[in-house]
């Protein structure tokens, strides 16, 4: 018979039977004997960031840059709640991961005990499933269940709150291979009826449009899309965290829709006849006014989350698969369409409205920053920030097979981009990893670069500075009259805070100010040969320098503002 182990011991080999090798923590009174665990084993990684959000977004980087399921480990109370961002933000992405938090020991617990917080029923809305340990003996159970919920069916983050008392009682060593969970059975079939309805709908089309979400990328389907959308010889335009998944330079790719999609694809969604969708949610930045959203097209809708179905906009012909499931198939069915006319006007489109920013005032245009990334930096995962840098990224540069465009889609999170990036190269070390970020953004988890520095992190931090913030600036001056309110950071006698030449060597980190575009390039190879840590380069950007097209809020996608 086995001897008994403690709860940490159990903690410790669960992470070790789930291949995890990286951890991001940060200590506390309710986990030092987990920590001390941790001190003893080898084989795990565990990355000290310098804040419990900054944590949770370094996790998201490291699994969307892995495939893995990410772990984080923080202590009770604040050290949980300064998770619950970062949580939601991983929820609404569909990110793989497992939040273990410390809690106050058992009986204390309802005691308004020091630090205790019920962080479960706090996440409850934003987890796939949460519970605080109450039984020795369901430790190892849980952690499974955990990490089964975490990546199976629809991903997304799981909480698991063990109590101090928990990690140091004795009890079972085994850590089960599976767990039957009552109630929870992801869906790994794909109704065939539904999917040929589905098939003769687009094969009887003239105006095919295949609009490809996040969750082609999260199925790892991008051959499979391919494949389907070059056989029948259908455009295909992408949502913001789709970006990536059919290559650029495919004569099919007619890049982003929505509120700040290209000219051509916007017209296109309003003019198919049939919108073939999988792996979104037709949030609001992809359809802007839902009455008037693709409103001559029969819509296909294929997504692994019965929920997601018609939940925004009804459609035609729903289909509950996995991505890559449904396209297997498809691609078995799919036969040459006749869509050279269709592709035609598409291209004339583009032709009328192509996707160009005018020279700046002052500063740098944001285009060349981005051509100037496309050209230094072809191989590596692009992360950005959240704001106009993320639109003019998500615009400007192009992905090639085997990057990936990591960004904040769902919440739209402003801090989400360093602590990302860090996690995306600590988990794929032989990826150059490009950051694109703003200055309000980039302030919001800047004291990560200690972070950066002490584990040796060599991100290109691309920090494009216009003194403001950017996207609600451009809101005000289109559509408040001008009227700049609370988006100016500067002091009202112009200065700017921080330095950031200065910041950056309070940090001995190597730092770059561009003023100019002839600088550009170089800026960005000399950063490029930097891989003892990272590289700041800050981009002096004009105020006035808009992403467009835009589609205000709540209106037609046909109404785009372009200049």
């Amino acid at each position: 018979m086995a001897l008994n182990i403690t709860g940490r011991k159990l903690f410790v080999k669960a992470l070790k039977e789930e291949g995890v090798d990286t951890i991001f923590a940060y200590p506390g009174g309710m986990i030092t004997d987990i920590i001390d665990e941790l001190y003893k084993t080898e084989g795990i990684r565990v990355i000290l960031g310098r804040h419990e959000q900054a944590l949770v977004h370094e996790a998201e980087g490291y699994a969307r840059a892995t495939g893995k399921t990410a772990v984080v480990l923080v202590t009770s109370g604040p050290g949980a709640t300064n998770t619950i961002t970062g949580i939601a933000d991983a929820y609404y992405d569909s990110i793989p991961m497992v939040i273990f938090t410390g809690q106050v020991p058992l009986h204390l617990i309802g005691n308004d005990a020091f630090q205790e917080v019920d962080i479960v029923g706090m996440t409850r809305s934003i987890t796939k499933f949460g519970v605080t340990v109450r039984e020795r003996e369901d430790l190892g159970k849980l952690i499974k269940m955990g990490f089964q919920v975490a990546s199976t069916g629809k991903p997304g983050p799981v909480l698991i709150d063990i109590p101090k008392d928990i990690q140091v009682i004795p009890g079972s060593p085994d850590y089960p291979d599976h767990v039957d969970i009552r109630g929870y059975h992801p869906n790994e079939t794909v109704h065939i009826g539904q999917l040929k309805k589905a098939y003769r709908l687009l094969k009887n089309a003239k105006r095919p449009l295949i609009l490809a979400g996040g969750g082609v990328r999260i199925s790892g389907a991008q051959k499979e899309l391919f494949d389907f959308a070059t056989k029948m010889n259908i455009p295909v335009t992408t949502t913001v965290m789709g970006k990536g998944v059919m290559p650029e330079d495919s004569q099919l790719y007619i890049g982003n829709c929505g509120m700040h999609g290209r000219f051509a694809a916007n017209k296109a969604v309003t003019e198919c006849d049939l919108l073939f969708s999988i792996g979104t949610r037709f949030n609001d930045r992809i359809t802007g006014d839902l009455e008037k959203f693709a409103p001559k097209a029969q819509i296909v809708h294929v997504d692994i989350a019965s929920a997601s179905i018609s939940r925004n906009v009804v459609v035609d012909v729903p289909v509950t698969a996995d991505a890559k499931i449904a396209l297997e198939r498809l691609v078995e069915y799919a036969e040459p369409m006749d869509t050279g006319k269709w592709l035609s006007t598409i291209e004339g489109w583009e032709k009328e409205h192509p996707l160009s920013m005018p020279n700046s005032k002052i500063g740098v245009c944001p285009q060349v920053i981005c051509e100037g990334i496309n050209q230094v930096f072809p191989d590596a995962n692009i992360v950005t920030d959240v704001g106009q840098h993320q639109m003019w990224a998500s615009q400007f540069i192009k992905l090639n097979k085997g990057q990936e465009f990591i960004t904040s889609g769902g919440l739209g999170t402003m801090g989400f981009g360093f602590p990302a990036a860090l996690g995306a190269a600590v988990g794929n070390p032989k990826k150059p990893v490009v950051l694109v970020t703003g200055d309000g953004g980039f302030q919001m988890n800047m004291q990560e670069m200690a972070t950066a520095m002490t584990e040796k992190i060599p991100v290109v931090i691309c920090l494009f500075n216009n003194s403001n913030l950017g996207m609600v600036r451009q809101m005000q001056q289109l559509f408040y009259g001008k009227r700049y309110e609370i988006t100016d950071l500067s002091a009202e006698d112009g200065s700017y805070y921080p330095d950031f030449m200065k910041w950056a060597e309070g940090y001995n980190c190597k730092a770059i100010r561009v003023t100019e575009a002839s600088q550009v390039v170089s800026a960005l190879e000399t950063a490029r040969s930097n891989d003892n840590g990272p590289t700041l380069i800050e981009f002096i950007v004009s105020p006035d320098d808009l992403v467009l097209p835009m589609v205000k809020g709540g209106t037609p996608l046909s109404d785009m503002i372009l200049k």
